[in-house]
């Protein structure tokens, strides 16, 4: 039997691995993650694991490892990120860098996303390898920087100059799914198959610009006006694309009456908006993912208080479904603001245009083993995560970090937010339930 250092058998107690990684403080930008990425590979260098890093620049490492199966079956991937988002301006019960444990929780920058989710990979692999067992395709292990900003440090960099890694790999998980989502008194664990795409626009609004001292009228800032209230009182066309129809067909089917009736109503074309309308804040889930959608998030024009502008420029932050391109949104945005603004499209990264749900009812499965009350249904995000260059090899991508959690803990309101935390208990229901769907994978030939 071989000897390992203690230090491997830390998967045991994946809340203190997490509290370990919680210490790096890997905020993008500047990232600096690669302290936390040689934390980790000294971990699985311990346990006789290949590793190796790669990167753009040294301060911006990725870490790759794998266990070898039989060749029986292709390689399965496990990815995350390793960065967070800022706590700038939060004010925090504890300092969000010092991963204390509270009330039960792991506190800290990162503890859902997703270092927390990194935690239970690295613990479920760390077993797998101190237990000695073979899978019958390969597993690797990726941790990538930059993901809270565009990955070009990160998964983007490990997919366009490294796909070699990624030969023969048909299936991953990844971010975001399988933690409880609690509605009409039932425990939903939404497993990621879909996710929007990311297409930033910019506009420039012209008028006649003069004095600041003399009435104009119809001028730049009044077409701006124009432009902002009708994106905030107006929707983009409804568009019922078949993984968000998977999604509610699934949710619906399994919620009383009436809240079934209703959901399958968002379905109807002609009546998904007045359910929407009907639900108000409740309906904030299937909101985007039913139109495309665009939001201002930067205006810039002026530069002296005396003098009206002629020129506004404003930029978007646009979100496609899947299946749809930066011309289908261009050609809505003309139709509800009117064919004068020229659109600029200065970023697009295009994601999946097909769904492989061949993996589907095997997580589900082993979601349900470990919670008898587990409603696993395929969900669509409305965000952009790492799938989306991972998508680029053929990799299907399921968003599959499996947390327990309570009420009061709401995943998605959570992240990026201040008082950030997961369960201890929820760390151990997600490294078991990952340890699992390892074992069960090395079955498959």
């Amino acid at each position: 039997m071989t000897n390992y250092s203690k230090d491997v058998f830390i998967y045991k107690n994946p809340a203190k691995l997490l509290q370990n990684l919680i210490r790096f403080n890997t905020t993008n930008p500047p990232g600096n993650e690669t302290e936390s990425i040689m934390y980790i590979m000294d971990l699985l260098e311990k346990a006789h694991i290949e590793v190796k890093t790669f990167g753009r620049k040294t301060e911006r490492q990725n870490l790759y490892a794998r266990i070898k199966g039989n060749g029986s079956a292709p390689p399965f991937l496990m990815y995350g990120h390793i960065d967070v988002v800022t706590t700038e301006n939060q004010n925090w019960q504890v300092p969000p860098f010092e991963g204390r444990i509270k009330d039960g929780c792991v506190w800290g920058r990162g503890a859902l996303d997703m270092k927390g989710a990194l935690a239970m990979m690295i613990a479920a692999f760390l077993r797998i390898k101190v237990e000695a067992l073979t899978p019958s395709g390969d597993i690797i292990l990726c941790i990538v920087t930059d993901e809270e900003d565009e990955g070009y440090y990160g998964a983007r960099y490990m997919v366009e100059e490294h796909p070699e890694l990624f030969e023969d790999v048909q299936f991953a998980i990844g971010e975001i799914g399988g933690f409880t989502l609690h509605m009409d008194h039932k425990r939903f664990y939404p497993i990621m198959i879909s996710e929007k795409q990311k297409c930033a626009l910019k506009t420039i609004i012209k008028g006649p610009g003069g004095h600041g001292s003399m009435p104009i009228r119809d001028g730049a800032m009044a077409k701006l006006a124009y432009v902002l209230e009708r994106l905030n009182t107006k929707r983009l066309p409804v568009h019922i694309t078949p993984p968000v129809k998977q999604m509610i067909e699934a949710l619906s089917s399994n919620m009383s009456f009436p809240a079934n009736k209703v959901l399958r109503q968002l379905l109807n074309t002609g009546m998904s908006n007045k359910v929407l309308n009907l639900l108000g804040s409740n309906g904030y889930l299937f909101d985007p993912l039913l139109h495309n959608t665009v939001n201002a998030t930067i205006v810039k024009g002026g530069n002296k208080i005396n003098v009206i502008p002629s020129e506004i420029t404003l930029e978007f932050d646009g979100r496609l479904l899947p299946g749809y391109k930066p011309d289908d949104l261009v050609s809505e945005l003309n139709a509800l603001l009117g064919s004068e603004h020229e659109f600029e499209v200065t970023f697009y990264y295009p994601g999946p245009d097909s769904v492989n749900m061949d993996l589907f009812n095997t997580l589900s499965s082993v979601l349900c083993d470990f919670d008898s009350e587990a409603i696993p249904i395929p969900f669509v995000g409305c965000g952009v995560t790492d799938a989306r260059y991972f998508s680029k090899l053929g990799i299907q991508t399921y968003g599959f970090t499996p947390m327990i959690l309570p009420e009061e803990i709401n995943f998605s309101k959570l992240i990026h937010s201040a008082d950030e935390r997961i369960p201890v208990e929820a760390m151990e229901f997600g490294s078991e339930t990952i340890y699992e769907l390892l074992k069960r994978l090395s079955l498959f030939d």
